[in-house]
């Protein structure tokens, strides 16, 4: 009898050890086109196709997350600039793959636009996180391990990101892999960082 416990905890731990080990495939739900109205509507399209213009500029609200250091940080560290909040995790294929545009967003505007790509890795997955973005050069590390950036913010799906003007006014939203680097994500950027 005691063989064949140590046989199916045997098992157990192998299935779970290869699910810990590789990224899972996240895909965020399908979304309805963005509001047709509003002066960011017109970039919603292409590599832009998922945003979703806010109907009405909300004011950032006060958001808290780490940094790579474990330090806290206040969202309003990146006042006057655009702001990118990005929220991603490893395990999120959608997430690993928009990452190398979101740093060459960060790359084109690096006086205009703070990309905050916050990680809502679990802590055991937090080395993985940093890893990668390591090789995703200028981005920065942070953290969210609570999880509770996504709620504070409403956002319901992987990768999220939320787009705020100079004055730390939400403007848009994505919810779901974009191209930051395409023609529609250029013209709205250049758009958005002119004074």
């Amino acid at each position: 009898m005691w063989v064949g416990v140590a046989a199916l905890l045997a098992a157990g731990l192998a299935v779970a050890f290869l699910y810990l080990s590789k990224p899972l495939d996240f895909k965020a739900p399908e979304l309805p086109a963005a509001p047709s109205s509003g002066q960011w509507a017109a970039y919603a399209k292409g590599g832009m196709s998922r945003l979703q213009v806010t109907p009405k500029p909300t004011r950032l609200s006060q958001l808290q997350f780490e940094d790579a250091d474990g330090k806290p940080v206040d969202v309003s560290r990146f006042a006057g600039k655009i702001t990118v909040v990005n929220m991603w995790a490893t395990w999120c294929a959608p997430c690993v793959t928009e990452m190398p545009t979101l740093a060459a967003l960060q790359r084109a505007y690096p006086n205009d636009v703070a990309v905050v790509p916050v990680s809502v890795d679990v802590d055991a997955r937090l080395p993985n996180a940093r890893d990668f973005i390591g090789v995703n050069d200028p981005l920065q590390l942070y953290h969210d391990p609570r999880f509770a950036l996504q709620h504070v913010l409403e956002v319901k799906g992987m990768p999220g990101t939320v787009i705020y003007d100079r004055r730390g006014r939400e403007v848009a939203r994505v919810i779901g892999e974009a191209d930051w680097v395409s023609p529609e994500a250029k013209a709205l950027f250049d758009k958005l960082v002119k004074p």
